[in-house]
């Protein structure tokens, strides 16, 4: 999981600002660069342009991307916010994120990137902010360019270990989501050796979902893993077409040879007008409902 993603393993609701999103909720992106998990399109796979096996080298070409960022299952808006509450690791110690898809760019390889803000606070006080860099290509899939880390060390914001960007100290780019997902693609997020191996899976066609923002019949399932870095810990995460990742169900292993059994879960959940959160525990390998509480 990118680091803005996984330093909090924990129960998230999101509010959406719906005045900037321009009815996200309501369907997908408008050039229809992105498709179905059942889509039978001929172009690449995201499998082939960042493959997690060999030697990786993607190919970058500024001529391939396009200028917005409109994939049906990771649309990123100029002025939209997503804003989350939950808690940190231990499970007590409240955390809230938010995350404003800015009107900056950002260019990186040659390629204008969209610039997202994302600020995470504890009771109030600011612990970390990012910046993240996305772009899509004429696939419509949406590369993750690298990021600008930085946390509260002694009341100022200072640089974190894991800030990457693509083309610096042998940093490259990796999909973060594909123009058109496949059960069983399997791509590289980023690549950052010792610091940033990101990388998923696509499971399929997934839900129901219910949370409070409202009830979505369909979404699709990914697992993102970091092997190398992070071994035993996996992250299922749930998409509905329009809006994005709107849950996460965590899932942490002591030991890759362990026995299954009780394992944190976590949620986070979609668009949502109030705060609430839920917790709960799962046996490693099982598959429970996606279903919230609403």
């Amino acid at each position: 999981m990118r680091q803005q993603k996984r330093r909090a393993r924990t129960v998230m609701v999101l509010a959406i600002a719906l005045g900037a999103a321009g009815g996200l909720a309501s369907g997908c992106g408008s050039s229809g660069n992105a498709a179905t998990a059942s889509s039978g399109s001929t172009t690449p796979s995201a499998s082939d342009l960042a493959p997690v096996n060999g030697a990786y080298s993607p190919s970058i070409d500024p001529a391939d991307f396009v200028d917005t960022i409109d994939n049906r299952y990771f649309p990123l808006k100029p002025g939209t916010g997503y804003h989350y509450r939950g808690v940190q690791e231990d499970g007590k110690t409240p955390q809230t994120d938010d995350e404003i898809v800015t009107a900056k760019r950002k260019v990186i390889l040659g390629v204008r990137c969209t610039v997202v803000r994302d600020s995470v606070s504890s009771r109030g006080k600011l612990i970390e902010r990012t910046y993240d860099w996305y772009a899509q290509d004429k696939y419509g899939n949406v590369w993750y360019m690298g990021e600008d880390a930085r946390e509260v060390k002694h009341g100022r914001l200072v640089p974190a270990g894991d800030s990457w960007e693509a083309g610096v100290t042998g940093a490259k780019p990796g999909i973060i989501m594909p123009g058109h997902p496949r059960r069983g693609d399997v791509y590289r997020q980023e690549y950052f050796p010792k610091h940033a191996l990101d990388q998923a899976r696509v499971l399929g066609k997934s839900g129901p979902v219910t949370v409070p923002y409202g009830h979505y019949r369909h979404t699709l399932e990914t697992v993102e893993t970091s092997p190398q870095l992070e071994p035993g810990v996996a992250e299922h995460k749930y998409y509905v077409a329009g809006l994005g990742d709107v849950y996460t169900r965590a899932q942490v292993s002591l030991s890759p040879r362990a026995s299954p059994g009780p394992v944190p879960c976590t949620w986070r959940s979609s668009p949502s007008s109030r705060w609430s959160r839920w917790s709960s525990s799962t046996p490693a390998g099982s598959s429970p409902s996606v279903a919230l509480p609403s």
